[in-house]
């Protein structure tokens, strides 16, 4: 299970390295959000390996919080980002 655990880890850092590239080196606005999503989803998906791994329910409202602001954020920016043509 821990062999498990570890792989996942060496995958999301992986994950985080491409993406924070993907962020500082995105030509446009919108591959910026999508790379900051993506970000956001993989910390989610960190903490959600760390308490896997620590068996501590404890930070299960962090993940909650963390996933509702990654999802408002994405929202209201794609909102204010895209053209209204009519």
């Amino acid at each position: 299970m821990t062999t498990v655990l570890v792989i996942a880890g060496v995958m999301l850092s992986v994950a985080a390295v491409m993406t924070s590239y993907r962020l500082l080196a995105g030509p446009h606005t919108l591959d910026r959000l999508v790379a900051m999503d993506t970000l956001v989803a993989v910390a989610i998906c960190g903490l959600t390996l760390w308490a896997a791994l620590s068996m501590d329910t404890t930070l299960v409202p962090a993940i909650v919080a963390l996933s509702l602001v990654g999802f408002v954020g994405s929202v209201s920016v794609a909102r204010f980002r895209v053209r209204d043509d009519q």
